[in-house]
């Protein structure tokens, strides 16, 4: 992962996991690798690591099983409300990209429909 030295680190992988939840490719109720795995992977301080994982179990999106380890959670309506939240922004960054060209959202509604 090529990370963004503008931005922290633990958000750009907190936000990578979101978006692995998000679109299905982890499982309500998956176990998500350990701390130290995610470190791993992702080349990150394990502490790094913790923190991701503390802030997606404030947002409600794993739980930590003491013991048992970090699973996804196993809330559909949690994650359905991810997926739109993620949607939005995107939608949000879409727009002000389009407004700061001029283009009006009936131009830019127009222009999507077409590339159906």
């Amino acid at each position: 992962m090529q990370y963004d030295p503008m931005r922290p680190i633990w958000l750009q992988v907190m936000g990578e996991i979101e978006t692995s939840i998000a679109v299905g490719a982890r499982q309500p109720g998956e176990k998500l690798p350990g701390g130290r795995e995610l470190a791993i992977a992702y080349g990150i301080n394990p502490n790094t690591a913790a923190r991701v994982y503390q802030e997606l179990e404030k947002a409600g999106l794993c739980e930590t099983r003491r013991g048992m380890g970090t699973y996804v959670t196993g809330s559909t309506e949690r994650i359905a409300a991810l997926r739109e939240e993620l949607a939005r922004q995107a939608v949000e960054l879409f727009m002000k990209k389009i407004e700061s060209l001029g283009i009006t959202r009936q131009e830019a509604a127009r222009m999507i429909l077409k590339e159906e």
